[in-house]
């Protein structure tokens, strides 16, 4: 409170626009459209495919975007209502999920592949759906791979394995902010050390396949890392690092992120599923992991 029965004003909130329809050649007419909308001048984001209108008052503007819709022609963007003070290097610690978020692919549905195995992709979807338990369904389709060999697991990193759109651009921005990054995942050690010594990860934690005589045995070494666990390896790094809840950040797609998610200040779905994009406090759906750095801009 400033004066008695005065209270504060509300922090400043700037409107953040992106997606493809802002790094296509038509982009010029999109920003007009928008700025006729809001009655505001874009300023640039940081990384392309993004503009910034400062300083909106977000509850007469949402739903005048809503009526408004995209420019005509134009492809779909991410809108978000960001605090206008938010910077990157708020946050201490980056935590991401692995398949389907810093990576395009779900790598036990490329095993699976590769096998001529159909029935684990669509078990794999009803588990990131939220439909079935995560640890039941992760048991019955490593079961499946039984027999599968150790060469297969290269196969996928090398020739199906790809980066997310802006995952490098979004980790170098972490590592100059000087915030830890922890990659926590439904899916396999051999997939995340790899991407951890790649990409300069921090920390990574997973499951860990059984493998015998160069096969997998179709079972799991240890404890099972399910939507429970990730969070309970979230909670353990940010402890260890000093991290306050709202200095932490998490990027996850699947309802077996929505446990670390809640441990987190802040929640980003990426391409996630419509669980997850409920519960999230922004989502990238038309935009790549650059997108966050839209957000959360570099000093």
């Amino acid at each position: 409170m400033t004066d008695a029965g005065v209270k504060d004003p509300a922090p400043a909130t700037d409107l953040v626009v992106q997606g493809a329809a802002l790094a296509a050649s038509g982009r010029q007419a999109v920003i007009e459209h928008l700025e006729r909308v809001t009655g505001i001048a874009a300023v640039p984001a940081p990384c392309s495919g993004g503009v910034r209108f400062p300083r909106v008052v977000r509850e007469l503007l949402e739903p005048r975007l809503a009526a408004a819709g995209p420019a005509a022609g134009a492809a779909a963007y991410d809108i978000a209502f960001v605090p206008a003070a938010a910077r990157f290097d708020q946050f201490a610690l980056m935590a991401f999920d692995m398949d389907s978020t810093l990576i395009t692919i779900e790598c036990i549905d490329e095993l699976a592949a590769l096998a001529g195995i159909k029935e684990v992709a669509a078990v794999t979807a009803s588990a990131m759906r939220g439909e079935i338990p995560f640890a039941e369904s992760l048991r019955r389709r490593v079961a499946l791979l039984a027999g599968l060999p150790e060469s297969a697991l290269e196969r996928v990193y090398r020739e199906r394995l790809r980066l997310s759109p802006g995952a490098e651009t979004l980790l170098e921005v972490a590592r100059a902010a000087g915030v830890a990054t922890l990659l926590v995942s439904g899916g396999f050690t051999w997939f995340t050390q790899r991407l951890r010594r790649r990409l300069g990860i921090d920390r990574d934690c997973a499951n860990t396949l059984e493998i015998a005589d160069g096969v997998l045995t179709g079972r799991l070494q240890g404890a099972l890392v399910d939507g429970d666990a990730k969070a309970a390896a979230l909670r353990a790094f940010a402890h260890e690092l000093g991290a306050r809840r709202e200095q932490v950040m998490v990027i996850g797609d699947g309802a077996n992120d929505l446990p670390m998610m809640r441990e987190g200040g802040v929640a980003v779905a990426f391409h996630a599923k419509p669980v997850v994009r409920a519960q999230a406090d922004f989502t990238l759906d038309h935009s790549g992991l650059e997108g966050v750095i839209n957000l959360f801009p570099p000093r």
